[in-house]
């Protein structure tokens, strides 16, 4: 009985560690790089996800994440590369795919 609740415990914990953060974190709390401009943002089942991660390869074990496509980093708020962050501005885990997709992203607020 012990043992059940301790793997019940463990299993409640590391489900909430990978819960993404609400919707709507302010774009300060981004730990892992510089917030993101997305021209779209959806998850990785999308037929248009799912193209740019086979083209590169990328095989994800959860295709409920939620990726960026077409993005590019904000360096001064509301300021891209290309200007203004007229689409979604996100915080993304991994953004070491040039732009193309950006995976596990939460939306923030600029």
């Amino acid at each position: 009985m012990q043992f059940k609740l301790a793997f019940v415990t463990a299993a409640l914990a590391a489900l909430v560690a990978a819960t993404p953060a609400p919707r709507g974190e302010p774009a300060s709390s981004c730990t892992t790089g510089p917030v993101q401009c997305c021209n779209t943002v959806t998850k990785a089942s999308d037929p248009a996800a799912e193209s740019v991660l086979g083209l590169l390869g990328i095989v994800l074990q959860n295709t409920n994440v939620v990726v960026g496509l077409t993005c590019n980093p904000i360096t001064v708020i509301g300021i891209t590369g290309n200007g203004d962050c007229s689409a979604q501005a996100v915080c993304c885990q991994d953004n070491s795919h040039g732009g193309l997709i950006s995976i596990g992203c939460v939306p923030v607020q600029l």
